[in-house]
């Protein structure tokens, strides 16, 4: 559901962007999205995020009208950037399992930039808040990346490249790999016995995961060898 249309607020942040506020609007969103990841939505309050950016309440309502606008704002953020990620064209001449492995590269390369995204997203599913009151925004953004993926799968099924698997038991598989990895924290550490967002752990679950859905996805043993890296 979209929020209430509120004219004033809008004109009031669209004046703040126009006025060159918008320095100001990012540091309350870096803050923000810090604060959430660590500690969820009901952990956060609008004072400390307006403390932690050097602001004062009064300024950071002028950019966000309540806290839940402000966490909304947070995952439009985070999922824009992921969706950036996977815009970079593809090949029309590549399979569609081939193109799958390539967006999952690319997922794993976005949540691999910033150790607050995947903490926030999961924690995102059981907030209560947003389950009760979801945005149309960010909703579109998450159907959108969810469904890319999920279009590939279909295709790589009907072209034979990809084992016929039941696509959303599949893909809840691979967001389970992708996000929890990067939100296992302290936890994730320890069992791995190095640093999850180290350069070497990165690059170590990249190859694991590729020839995970390669070899479990493929529908023969020659596809999944043409696909897998060297």
């Amino acid at each position: 559901m979209l929020l209430p249309d509120t004219t004033p607020r809008k004109s009031a942040r669209l004046a703040s962007r126009q006025a060159g506020d918008v320095p100001s609007q990012e540091k309350i969103l870096e803050v923000a999205e810090s604060l959430f990841a660590r500690r969820g939505y009901q952990g956060v309050g609008l004072r400390e995020v307006a403390r932690t950016a050097g602001l004062s309440k009064s300024a950071l309502f002028h950019h966000f009208p309540s806290k839940l606008e402000l966490y909304r704002a947070v995952l439009d953020r985070i999922l824009t950037g992921i969706d950036e990620n996977l815009s970079e064209p593809q090949s029309s001449t590549d399979g569609p399992l081939h193109r799958l492995l390539q967006r999952i590269e690319a997922l794993i390369d976005a949540f691999a930039a910033s150790p607050t995204r995947a903490p926030l997203l999961l924690r995102s599913l059981f907030e209560a808040e947003l389950a009760e009151a979801p945005n149309a925004e960010v909703s579109a953004r998450l159907q959108k990346i969810i469904g890319g993926i999920c279009s590939l799968m279909s295709e790589g099924i009907a072209a034979g490249e990809i084992r016929s698997v039941p696509i959303p038991h599949a893909v809840q598989g691979l967001i389970g790999m992708l996000v929890f990895q990067f939100a296992s924290g302290e936890f994730g550490d320890e069992l791995l016995g190095n640093a999850v967002f180290s350069s070497a752990e990165i690059s170590r679950h990249k190859k694991y995961v590729i020839s995970l859905i390669a070899n479990g996805l493929a529908a023969s043993p020659a596809i999944a060898k043409g696909v897998s890296r060297p």
